[in-house]
């Protein structure tokens, strides 16, 4: 290999959008390219530095030797660049910059696309390839099909890592392949329309799941390389799953080879540590006011939406974001220019980045983990909101998961616990998440939550669940409780996948996948999660008997009439309104011994009688102890079995 550089060029018009941070492209300019001069071919290499006084090329084709290949400053656009011949691809790097103060520190590469396996930190020489899709008809259905908000939405929380694990203390994971293999038909036969994926962007630390990201344009090398990566979404997509993936663009590490001080100065992050540093995670905040930062993030999504045909972006811990004072306490935050506690940099930012996502990838979601009351997080910009698809209904998440800690003796006391959602649910989109924050740290797995013994507990869970898919707003779990994972999740670990060799997890399993089913299959059930019309509530105020029912519409389906029982007494004869008359049967019951439950329920017809309730009618049932059941009009159907 030839050891000298040459200078690059590179079109003013890229460094004036860069500048201004609108170049949506910035990943194809900055980072390692192939590239040809002529009749030599080898790699280019570009990255931003402005405040270095000399960068270099090291790397294991050089014996990691300082002051052999250097790069170029290109004018005053602060980026240095050169061209390497006789350099191929798969071959380690990192860029050597010398600050002011005369040290010489080795950076990964910010844009490069590719990582070395953890724990080590260098870069690797690796194009963006020519990988040759086919999810063509995915893709014009999903720019086509509009707003996400009135189809079906229940995913799947992966931790790519740990979902199922190899018996090697080298390599224990599976392969992009192997998930492609496996993952992908398991998702399929639940009945998900979505993964998400857990951060797959390059992280040393297995430990930190992702979300302290190293290398923000590299797929984890964990798991293959990036065409791997594109393969596994690939074939998601013939099987007709969305993915989604965590991105991180709130903090980064302080890793000395990182992004942290990246020419000697606080270039990504801020130099005053009440703005830059962040006290909870041991990280540094980006600087979003300033172009060149704002523009790195921005591509950095443009690149997995395009590049990997990422179906949406869940944005991790943005109300630490929004606001300057987030876990800060008095004299440890900065006022905004109007003496405020919000940043206004960072809301702009998300806005800039929700109407560029919408309208570079059109069908794309964005979501995002919002945890305060700050109002339009799903609203659009040009209504003053922030732009994003949905938004995580913690609250729901934190009252539910409460609620159902409760022995059922004490229900009763707790009852506006589940009815409170419902003073707020149709002010956001929201999605109802049960995700990997509720089931470590200490919390226990979703079903060592419940009360009482493990039949109570199981019962508890398939309740759960139902109540989750009935109320309104789209749906996440996280892996392995969807058959009632028992031990709290671990990274270092696969799921325990032996419980399924138990009828009962199985059934929760079994249920889990009828939800689904239903879900896709009743417009009811998802047409109108963000309004009124989709939802009245029948009876809210039994606390006694701590039941619920309710009523989920769409125009021109049949509704579904859903009873909750949050009790483990069986009742006989127990009164719904039901405004629609008729007939009715039942079509789901989390109490049926496919699930793993007594069999108690309604296996005949039903007909509305007369109510004094003021209603025109009402339906007489017996609901089953801690279960769930779904009716649904039986027109022509007397006397029939359910189904």
């Amino acid at each position: 290999m030839q050891k000298k550089s040459r200078p690059l060029y590179i079109e003013p018009f890229d460094l004036y959008l860069f500048g201004k941070g609108r170049h949506l492209d910035l990943y194809r300019i900055l980072g390692a390219h192939p590239h040809r001069e002529g009749e030599d071919e080898g790699f280019r290499f570009a990255v931003w530095a402005p405040n270095a006084i000399q960068i270099c090329l090291v790397g294991e084709f050089n014996h990691w030797a300082w002051d052999e290949i250097h790069l170029y400053p290109v004018g005053s656009s602060g980026i240095w660049a050169a061209f390497v011949p006789g350099l191929g691809a798969g071959k380690l790097y990192k860029i050597g910059v010398k600050g002011y103060s005369g040290e010489i520190i080795y950076k990964s590469d910010p844009f490069a696309f590719s990582g070395e396996y953890r724990p080590g930190t260098a870069s690797v020489t690796c194009g963006l390839g020519g990988y040759q899709w086919h999810d063509g008809e995915w893709m014009r259905e999903r720019a086509a099909g509009g707003t996400q908000q009135d189809k079906p939405v229940s995913i799947y929380e992966v931790h790519a890592g740990s979902w199922r694990r190899h018996n090697d203390p080298i390599r224990p994971f599976y392969s992009y392949a192997e998930l492609a293999d496996t993952l992908v038909p398991y998702v399929r036969d639940l009945g998900f329309t979505h993964i998400e994926f857990m951060p797959l962007a390059e992280h040393p630390l297995d430990q930190s799941w992702g979300y302290q990201t190293g290398m923000y344009f590299s797929p984890s090398s964990r798991f293959g390389p990036p065409d791997d990566l594109r393969r596994l979404i690939d074939i998601c997509h013939q099987s007709g799953i969305g993915v989604i993936l965590d991105w991180v663009p709130a903090h980064f590490p302080k890793d000395f080879w990182g992004l942290a001080r990246f020419d000697g100065t606080a270039l990504y992050e801020h130099e005053d540590p009440r703005l830059g540093a962040h006290p909870d995670w041991g990280t540094l905040i980006f600087n979003y006011g300033r172009h060149e930062v704002k523009n790195f993030l921005i591509s950095n999504a443009m690149y997995w939406l395009k590049e990997f045909h990422i179906d949406g972006l869940r944005l991790d811990a943005v109300a630490s974001m929004l606001y300057l004072d987030y876990s800060r306490k008095e004299g440890e935050w900065r006022p905004n220019k109007y003496g405020g506690r919000e940043n206004l940099e960072a809301v702009e930012f998300l806005r800039e980045l929700n109407t560029i996502t919408h309208a570079e990838a059109p069908g794309a979601i964005t979501l995002a983990e919002e945890s305060t009351s700050w109002p339009g997080v799903s609203r659009p910009v040009y209504a003053g909101g922030l732009g994003f698809t949905y938004k995580w209904d913690m609250g729901w998440m934190h009252d539910t998961l409460a609620y159902m800690s409760q022995d059922p003796v004490f229900r009763k006391y707790h009852h506006n616990a589940l009815t409170f959602s419902f003073l707020y649910v149709f002010s956001e989109n929201f999605l109802l998440p049960l995700s990997h924050d509720e089931v470590v740290h200490g919390k226990g797995a979703l079903l060592s939550k419940m009360p009482g013994d493990m039949w109570r507990q199981q019962a508890n869970l398939r309740l759960l669940y139902a109540y989750m898919w009935a109320h309104p707003g789209k749906k996440l779990l996280f892996m392995g409780g969807e058959f009632g994972q028992w031990n709290e999740w671990s990274e270092n670990r696969e799921l325990d996948w032996q419980l399924l060799n138990f009828p009962a997890h199985d059934g929760i399993r079994s249920l889990v996948r009828d939800l689904n089913f239903l879900l896709r299959r009743e417009p009811a059930m998802h047409k109108h999660d963000h309004g009124w019309e989709g939802f009245s509530w029948l009876d809210c105020s039994d606390y006694n008997a701590s039941v619920y029912s309710f009523i989920r519409r769409a125009d021109c389906h049949p509704p579904l009439i859903w009873v909750f029982n949050f009790t483990p007494v069986a009742r006989d004869g127990y009164r719904v309104p039901c405004p629609d008359g008729g007939l009715w049967k039942e079509i789901l019951n989390t109490d049926s011994m496919y699930y793993g439950g007594g069999n108690v329920g309604n296996p005949y017809t039903l007909r509305a009688e007369p109510s004094d309730w003021g209603n025109a009618s009402s339906l007489c049932l017996t609901l089953p102890p801690l279960a769930a059941i779904a009716l649904m009009p039986a027109v022509g159907e007397e006397g029939a079995a359910a189904g």
